[in-house]
C-alpha cells in the first residue's frame, strides 16, 4: 500500500496527514462517523507530489531563494511563488502516475464530474486551518481535465496567499507537502459552511449555519450575503435570511457559472428551520469524533446533507479543563500581571505552584475561576469592587454574565462566602509606620539570602523535593499578612484621597500628584538608577558608538566593551545594574524568559536612549522634582480646606491619608520583586539541571525543559527517561500557534470570550476610551511599540503598547506619556506612571492597532481617552 500514489478515501483517515494531507485524512474520518455522507473519490498521495518538484528543475534553486526571503517583502514573494507555480504547472505528469489516476476515475465513471481539491499537509491542523490558501476546481469533467487540475492543485501549495501564510507561521516549505483529492461531484440545491461553536464569541453551545442557494463557491467568494441561522439545544434561536439574487451552478460540460435567482425565490430561506437544527445534529456528531469545535463545508442535494469538509475553527480560544460539567466562569490572570502572552509549560506551571489561589491553564494563558465567589451575593460584592478597580471591563464582563440569571448558581448558603481570603476584603488596621515596610523589606531579603545559599547545594531529584518545600515558603512570604495589610493601606489611601477630595475640592485624581516619588517603590528607583548608568556612558564616545552596534541578544558584548577607553567603568556600571535588577525582563512572571543578566543587551536601547535625551544628574533631579511636587500638592490641599467650614478636622484627616499613602504605596511593587527574585533562582538551578540532561542524552537541547511542565521535569529527572523529541515539537507548534489568540479578560466553561465595554457617555466623539490612572494631558507623537528591544524613544514621545510589566518602567522616565491596552488603577505599569507624573490611560482595547506609530494624539490622563488628532 506505501507504494501506491492513489488511495480511495475510505482507506484514510487522520494517521495518514503525511500520505494524503489534511483535508483528505479529515474526509476519510467523516466517511467512517454514522449518518455522515461524503461524496466518493481518491486521493492522490504527497509521493505523487514530491515526484513531481523532484521532476521540477529549478525547484531546488527557488525554494532556496524563497526560505532567504523576509514575510514584509511581498514583492519578492509575489515574484517567486508564481516562478515556482509555472514550473510546477509546466512539469508533464508521469505516464505511470497518470495511468493509475484514470484507473481510479474509471471505476467512478471517466465522463462524471469531480471536484479536484488541495490537500497540504500542513492543512486544517489543530493550531493553523489553512483555510483558502490553497486552490479548489469544481465540475471537472475528463480525465485530460482532471489531470491537469491535479498539477494546479500541486502549484497552488505556492500562491502568493499560501506562502505567506506559512511564512508568518514559521513554517518551513519544504515541510509541507500536497496531495490532492478527487471526489464526485455534488450538484447541490443548498449548500454553505456549519460553525459548531460561535465564531465571534466563541460560545460552544452555539452553532451557527450560513446557507445560500447552489454551489458553496457564491458565499466564500462574497458574491452573496447568507442566510445565517443561529442554533442552540437543538432549535433555532435566530435566523437573518438575505436576498440571495445571485447564485453558482454547474454547466453541463464542465466548469461553474454565475446566475440570477428567480425574484420570487431570493428571499426565501435557503434551508428550513428543521434542516438547520438537522445539519447542527450532524455538526455534533462531527465534532465529537474530532473532539473540538469545527468548521464544517455541506452541501444539500435531494434533501440530503453531504459533507464536503470539516476543519477544526482554530481561532477559537480554548476552554480550562474542569473536571466536571459545571458552569465556570474564569478571569484572566494574564490582565492583572499586565502580560497577557502565552507562556511555555514551565512557565504556567511554575506560576500555578507559587500562586496564591488555584490557577488553571488554557491557551498558554492563566485564569482563576471565580464561580463559587460569584454564587454568594456577599463574596460577590467584594470580588466584583476588587476586579473593578484594578480593571473595569472585567467588572462588565461578569456582570454581562450575573445578569443572565442562569449561568452562575446561587450558593447553597448566600450568606456564607467561600472559603478562603476575599480578594480585596478590608485588612485589619495597620499604624503608619515605615519601619513596618522595612521590616517587611529585610524579612524578604534575609528569606532570598537563605533561598541562594540553599539552593546551591542541591540537584537530581533533591532539587526538586528542595524546590517544593522553597515554593511553600515562597507562598508564606508573598502572602504574608502583614505584607497584604501594608498593600492594603496604601491602596485605600489612595482611593480615599480620589473620592474624598473629589467630593470636597472638585479635584480628579488627586493623589496622583501627592505620591510622586513616593519612597520604598523598587521598581521606580530601578527606572531611575539605569538614569545613573547612562551618566557613567555618556562622556565615553568610544563606549557610546560601540554599543550602538551591539545587538540585543549579544550576550557577551560586556566583555568586549572592557577592552575599550573607558569601557570597564561602563561595565561595572552595568554589572552593577545587573546585580541589582538583572533578574528581571519582559514577560518575568513567565519562567522561561531571558532575564536581564542572561541577555544584558536587551537594556542598552534604554540606556542608549537615555544618554540621548537627559543630561548628567536627570535620576536625582527627577526624584527631588516628584517630591517637591508632592509636598507642593500636600500643602495647596491642605490650606485650601482648612479655608472651608469644618476646615481643620477636613485637613488633618486628609493630612493622616497623604502620610499613609506615602508611607506605603511604594511598597505596592516589592512582592512582585521579591517573587522575581526567587524566579531568577529557581531557573538557574533547573537549566543546571537542564546542562545536565543534555549531556546525558536524555534532552536534545537545554531550552526543550521549556515545553515540559515542572511535574514532567520533575519525572524526567528521577528517571532520567529520554523526552520525546515529538512532544516538544508539538509543544513549541502550540506555543507558537498560541500568540494568534486574543486571551479574554472573562471566559466561561461554555468557551464564550468577554472583554467588556466601558459604559460612558462623557467622552467626544471618535475618542479612544479607557481608564484613568495617572493625571494630567499631554500632546505628543505616538510611538507604537510591541517589542521593547525595538524601542527608539525621544523626549516628548507617548508610548502606546499591549501592557507593560516592571520591565518597562526604564523607558518611562523618558516618555511624556502612556496608553496601553491592558492595566488598570493599581496594576504596575499604573502604579509606576503616576510615580513618574506621566499622563496614562490603561485598558484602551485595540490602542497598537487603532493609533499609528507616529500619529500625533493627545492623552486625557485625568479623564480616561485618548484622542487621535491627525
Amino acid at each position: 500500500m506505501s507504494e501506491q500514489y492513489v488511495w480511495d478515501l475510505h482507506q484514510v483517515d487522520e494517521t495518514r496527514v503525511a500520505i494524503v494531507g489534511g483535508k483528505a485524512a479529515h474526509l476519510g474520518a467523516l466517511s467512517r462517523i454514522e449518518g455522515v455522507h461524503v461524496p466518493g473519490g481518491f486521493c492522490v498521495t504527497t509521493k505523487a507530489f514530491r515526484r513531481i518538484i523532484e521532476q521540477t528543475p529549478s525547484a531546488d534553486d527557488l525554494l532556496d531563494r524563497l526560505a532567504r526571503v523576509t514575510p514584509d517583502d511581498r514583492d519578492a514573494l509575489r515574484v517567486l511563488s508564481a516562478q515556482i507555480r509555472r514550473a510546477v504547472e509546466a512539469t508533464p505528469v508521469p505516464d505511470d502516475l497518470a495511468a493509475e489516476i484514470t484507473r481510479a476515475l474509471a471505476r467512478s465513471g471517466e465522463g462524471a464530474a469531480y471536484a479536484v481539491r488541495s490537500s497540504a499537509t500542513a492543512e486544517d491542523g489543530p493550531t493553523a486551518s489553512f483555510a483558502g490558501q490553497q486552490d479548489t476546481y469544481l465540475n471537472v469533467v475528463g480525465p485530460a481535465e482532471v489531470l491537469r487540475h491535479v498539477s494546479r492543485c500541486w502549484a497552488s501549495l505556492f500562491t502568493e496567499r499560501a506562502v505567506t501564510y506559512r511564512h508568518r507561521h514559521g513554517i518551513d516549505h519544504r515541510t509541507v507537502h500536497m496531495a490532492v483529492v478527487v471526489q464526485q461531484m455534488v450538484f447541490p440545491d443548498a449548500s454553505g459552511i456549519l460553525f459548531t461553536a460561535d465564531p465571534v464569541t466563541g460560545h460552544r453551545k452555539v452553532a451557527t449555519v450560513d446557507a445560500g442557494f447552489g454551489l458553496g463557491e457564491a458565499l466564500v467568494s462574497g458574491l452573496v450575503n447568507p442566510d445565517v441561522f443561529t442554533v442552540r439545544d437543538g432549535e433555532v434561536v435566530s435566523r437573518a435570511i438575505s436576498a440571495k439574487r445571485r447564485a453558482v451552478t454547474a454547466l453541463p460540460a464542465g466548469g461553474t457559472q454565475e446566475v440570477v435567482i428567480e425574484a420570487q425565490r431570493q428571499e426565501e430561506p435557503a434551508l428550513t428551520d428543521a434542516q438547520a437544527v438537522r445539519l447542527v445534529e450532524l455538526g455534533r456528531r462531527i465534532e465529537a469524533h474530532f473532539g473540538r469545535p469545527q468548521d464544517i463545508e455541506w452541501c444539500l442535494a435531494d434533501g440530503d446533507f453531504r459533507i464536503v469538509q470539516s476543519r477544526p475553527i482554530t481561532t477559537l480560544f480554548p476552554v480550562p479543563e474542569s473536571g466536571d460539567r459545571d458552569n465556570h466562569v474564569y478571569v484572566s490572570v494574564g490582565h492583572g500581571q499586565m502580560m497577557t502572552d502565552p507562556m511555555k509549560p514551565l512557565g504556567f506551571s511554575m506560576w500555578q505552584l507559587t500562586a496564591m489561589v488555584p490557577m488553571h491553564e488554557a491557551g498558554g494563558r492563566l485564569f482563576v475561576d471565580v464561580t463559587q465567589r460569584l454564587a454568594s451575593p456577599t463574596s460577590r460584592a467584594a470580588l466584583l469592587d476588587a476586579l473593578g478597580k484594578g480593571d473595569p471591563l472585567i467588572r462588565d464582563a461578569l456582570e454581562t454574565v450575573l445578569d443572565r440569571g442562569d449561568f452562575v448558581p446561587s450558593h447553597p448558603d448566600p450568606d456564607r462566602a467561600p472559603a478562603g481570603p476575599p480578594p480585596g476584603g478590608a485588612p485589619a488596621p495597620i499604624e503608619t509606620d515605615r519601619a513596618v515596610v522595612g521590616g517587611l523589606i529585610e524579612r524578604s531579603r534575609t528569606s532570598l539570602a537563605a533561598l541562594e545559599r540553599e539552593i546551591r547545594t542541591k540537584s537530581g531529584p533533591a532539587l526538586f523535593d528542595y524546590l517544593l518545600e522553597a515554593f511553600e515558603e515562597h507562598k508564606r512570604i508573598v502572602g504574608d499578612p502583614l505584607s497584604m495589610q501594608v498593600i492594603m493601606a496604601g491602596m485605600e489611601a489612595t482611593w480615599w484621597l480620589n473620592d474624598t477630595l473629589g467630593e470636597w475640592l472638585g479635584e480628579k485624581n488627586a493623589a496622583d500628584t501627592l505620591t510622586l516619588s513616593a519612597p520604598d517603590n523598587v521598581t521606580s528607583e530601578m527606572g531611575l538608577a539605569l538614569l545613573d548608568v547612562a551618566d557613567v556612558v555618556r562622556p565615553l564616545p568610544e563606549v557610546v558608538a560601540f554599543l550602538r552596534t551591539v545587538e540585543d541578544d549579544d550576550d557577551h558584548f560586556l566583555e568586549e566593551l572592557a577592552k575599550l577607553t573607558g569601557g570597564p567603568e561602563a561595565r561595572d556600571a552595568i554589572e552593577a545594574y545587573l546585580d541589582r535588577y538583572g533578574m528581571r525582563c519582559v514577560g518575568e512572571i513567565d519562567i522561561t524568559r531571558p532575564r536581564w543578566r542572561e541577555r544584558p543587551g536587551a537594556l542598552l536601547p534604554a540606556i542608549l536612549d537615555n544618554v540621548r535625551n537627559f543630561e548628567p544628574g536627570a535620576a536625582e533631579r527627577r526624584f527631588e522634582l516628584g517630591r517637591q511636587k508632592a509636598r507642593q500638592k500636600e500643602q495647596d490641599v491642605l490650606s485650601r480646606l482648612r479655608a472651608q467650614a469644618d476646615g481643620d478636622r477636613k485637613a488633618d484627616e486628609t493630612k493622616r491619608m497623604i502620610d499613609r499613602v506615602r508611607t506605603f504605596i511604594g511598597y505596592r511593587e516589592y512582592p512582585k520583586y521579591d517573587i522575581v527574585c526567587r524566579y531568577s533562582l529557581y531557573k538557574q538551578a533547573l537549566m543546571g539541571e537542564a546542562d545536565r540532561l543534555v549531556q546525558a542524552g536524555v534532552l536534545t537541547g537545554r531550552e526543550d525543559v521549556f515545553h515540559l511542565t515542572f511535574q514532567e521535569l520533575h519525572e524526567v529527572v528521577r528517571s532520567n527517561r529520554t523526552v520525546d523529541p515529538q512532544l516538544v515539537r508539538q509543544r513549541e507548534e502550540a506555543f507558537r500557534a498560541y500568540h494568534a489568540l486574543t486571551p479574554p479578560r472573562v471566559l466561561t466553561s461554555d468557551g464564550e470570550a468577554l472583554t467588556g465595554v466601558y459604559r460612558r457617555d462623557d467622552v467626544p466623539p471618535g475618542a479612544l476610551v479607557g481608564v484613568p490612572v495617572s493625571a494630567g494631558t499631554v500632546e505628543g507623537r505616538a510611538r507604537v511599540v510591541l517589542d521593547i528591544a525595538e524601542a527608539d524613544l525621544e523626549a516628548g514621545d507617548i508610548l502606546v503598547t499591549a501592557f507593560t510589566d516592571p520591565s518597562w518602567s526604564p523607558l518611562f522616565v523618558g516618555i511624556a506619556g502612556l496608553v496601553t491596552e491592558v492595566g488598570g488603577l493599581m496594576t504596575h505599569g499604573a502604579v509606576i506612571a503616576r510615580e513618574y507624573g506621566l499622563p496614562t490611560v490603561v485598558g484602551v482595547e485595540g490602542a497598537t492597532r487603532l493609533i499609528r506609530d507616529g500619529q500625533r494624539i493627545r492623552v486625557h490622563g485625568t479623564d480616561g481617552f485618548v484622542e487621535i488628532l491627525d
